[in-house]
């Protein structure tokens, strides 16, 4: 059976023209800009499209613009596709993306969180000051030893990421780093120091996450529709109540993505999406042969997608028009702009409604029983109370039931 799992994508995947493709295709991808551009106040869209790449890749801009692309993807994805994760994970900045669209943060919030995280990261620590490498070629113990062994005298080295079985990052102050770098090679190990602005995922950004940590006890937090796999623990998070202390640490602990994959490969994961800008996080994956990762780019990778994901179709589990026109209501549900803050009518008028629809397509999918009639008319009154409590208009939702019935071809819809 196949289990998926969605992949943000963090610092370093941004370049001049992303989310270019899937804004000129879909609609839906250019209104998260717009919708990125109104709650920054300037136009992120431009700067990504067609801007200065000194520009983008300035930390308070690469955070936002990257969480903006990764949103666009997924909410793409939800349209065209629908199949919803088993887990969803992120890659530092990519950890607030992954609870962006896991629904623990509303969208227009966390694109503000970033924005000021880069400001608190890029601030933390003088310019020049600090450093990373890109280590591989040699194990993790050898790794340590040496950063030890390069720290002291008011300099720090540690490692940052552990990325991969095959690459290590390390970060701290710049003597540091170079100092433990150029031992490193001298152990037969391949080191590429990293043009990044600062050191980041090392005790030197602890004023940086003292301050993130104030601005996140400002703000109000959902209950996460699929388990998100933290950086800290690379476990899922166990509630909401974790998401202060969890972001907020992980901005000095290192990213564990290693031990988030092999997590997720113990749960039964084969398939995995990467929601975002490049293939960083794929190509990091290359080894693992076991989790067959997409990217979600372009409109072709879409078309890949469907194609091979074919929204869980096996042979031994066929998907009939019920089926499917159940799934295309879970995506509409997701993919539509929410208009209504009230928390509580959201909790009734959208977050109940939609686990009923998740639970029906679940319990179908696992007894390996045909909708019925009743499955799709109680799925269609479902997506009804969202759309309604969303506040759609009545034409758009007239417009969007009349294509959901075309796209299925399910001929029982009223």
């Amino acid at each position: 059976m196949n289990k998926l799992a969605f992949l943000f994508p963090g610092q370093g995947a941004q370049y001049i023209g992303m989310g270019k493709s899937l804004c000129e295709n879909f609609p839906v991808a250019g209104q998260i800009f717009d919708e990125a551009n109104e709650a920054l106040d300037f136009d992120l869209k431009k700067l990504c499209s067609e801007g200065d790449i000194s520009e983008l890749t300035k930390t308070e801009n690469t955070q936002p613009a990257i969480l903006t692309a990764s949103h666009a993807a997924f909410r793409v994805y939800m349209q065209e596709v629908g199949i919803t994760p088993e887990y969803t994970a992120g890659h530092s900045l990519g950890e607030l993306s992954a609870l962006c669209c896991a629904g623990a943060i509303k969208f227009a919030d966390a694109v503000k969180l970033v924005r000021q995280r880069g400001r608190f990261m890029q601030e933390a620590v003088p310019e020049g000051l600090g450093s990373m490498a890109a280590v591989s070629g040699i194990d993790l113990d050898t790794i340590g030893i040496e950063c030890s062994r390069a720290s002291g005298n008011g300099n720090v080295v540690v490692v940052s990421n552990y990325n991969s079985a095959e690459q290590t990052v390390i970060s701290g102050h710049l003597k540091a780093v170079n100092d433990a770098g150029e031992a490193l090679k001298v152990l037969g190990a391949r080191v590429v120091y990293l043009k990044v602005s600062a050191p980041f995922h090392s005790p030197l950004m602890q004023p940086a996450a003292d301050s993130f940590r104030e601005i996140l006890r400002n703000c109000t937090f959902n209950d996460m529709e699929w388990p998100v796999i933290s950086n800290v623990t690379s476990e899922p998070y166990p509630g909401k109540e974790a998401i202060i202390d969890y972001l907020s640490q992980q901005i000095t602990s290192p990213v564990r993505w290693q031990s988030t994959i092999e997590y997720m490969h113990e749960a039964g994961i084969n398939n995995a999406i990467e929601m975002g800008p490049k293939a960083v996080l794929k190509n990091l994956m290359r080894s693992n042969k076991a989790i067959k990762v997409y990217s979600s780019e372009t409109p072709e990778d879409i078309v890949l997608i469907q194609k091979k994901l074919s929204l869980g179709q096996t042979d031994e589990n066929p998907v009939n028009n019920g089926l499917l026109f159940i799934t295309k209501c879970i995506a509409a549900a997701v993919s539509t702009k929410n208009r209504n803050w009230d928390n509580n009518e959201y909790q009734r008028g959208v977050v109940e409604p939609y686990k009923k629809l998740v639970g029906i397509k679940e319990e179908l999918i696992s007894q390996r029983i045909e909708p019925l009639n009743e499955h799709v008319e109680e799925a269609a009154v479902l997506l009804k109370q969202i759309f309604n409590t969303k506040l759609l208009p009545a034409d758009e939702q007239k417009e969007r039931f009349n294509l959901l019935f075309k796209e299925t071809g399910f001929e029982g819809g009223k």
